[in-house]
């Protein structure tokens, strides 16, 4: 903004805007493991670490992607519009996938099973780098997850491990970011290729799925025989 002294000379007032959302996406994020989880210990634990998307600290540099090739996104989402977001993308013939999990909620008078956002606030897209206004216009959208003001790009692997595994009936669930622990790979059964850190929940073997770029874990059942270590 900028105001008239009474002596000819200007004055400038810079604003500056917060956003609010974006630390409360930063505040969301842990490494911890819940009270009824026990982390399965090895000598050599693996530490991975994801830097915070858009606006919250840097990275390393992200490989290249040309502006006309199509590749997995993750779109922000206003509060609560993961399934309006993913309607909007389908009307518009945007290739997307919201996976989801069935929750059982109960109220007063009924019980309710619902499908519920397995990464809450996300939604990924596939889409051309070059037509990125074709989802950033749309309401329920708030941006595109990436760093210096760039979308980045998900890791093609990780995502169709995660859609493969889903499709094939595997059942996962959120959980918290998890950084820390032994890293194993599944070779075999519905979640067969993909990569997590192994823990320990009532006695069965659970494997911790990891989206670095959104820092959104889930957790899903797994036999032990069909583990091999990483």
């Amino acid at each position: 903004m900028v105001r008239q002294r009474e002596d000819g000379s200007q004055l400038t007032h810079i604003m500056v805007l917060h956003d609010s959302r974006s630390n409360t996406q930063a505040d969301t994020t842990s490494s911890t493991i819940p009270e009824d989880c026990e982390m399965i210990k090895d000598q050599e634990s693996v530490i991975t670490s994801g830097s915070m998307p858009s606006t919250v600290g840097a990275r390393a540099p992200m490989p290249r992607v040309a502006s006309g090739e199509a590749r997995w996104y993750a779109a922000y989402t206003r509060a609560n519009h993961e399934k309006r977001a993913h309607e909007q993308f389908l009307h518009r013939s945007i290739e997307s996938f919201l996976p989801t999990y069935p929750s059982v909620r109960h109220w007063k008078d009924r019980c309710v099973r619902l499908q519920m956002p397995l990464f809450p606030g996300y939604v990924f897209v596939r889409i051309p780098l070059d037509e990125r206004l074709r989802v950033l216009e749309l309401p329920s959208v708030a941006r595109l997850v990436g760093f210096g003001g760039a979308p980045a790009a998900l890791d093609e692997k990780d995502l169709a491990c995660l859609r493969r595994a889903l499709a094939r009936g595997a059942f996962a669930q959120p959980h918290p970011y998890l950084t820390v622990g032994r890293r194993v790979r599944v070779i075999a059964g519905v979640l067969q290729g993909a990569e997590g850190i192994l823990v320990k929940r009532k006695g069965n073997f659970r494997v911790v799925l990891s989206v670095d770029l959104i820092k959104r874990s889930v957790i899903a059942d797994v036999s032990e025989a069909d583990l091999e270590p990483v």
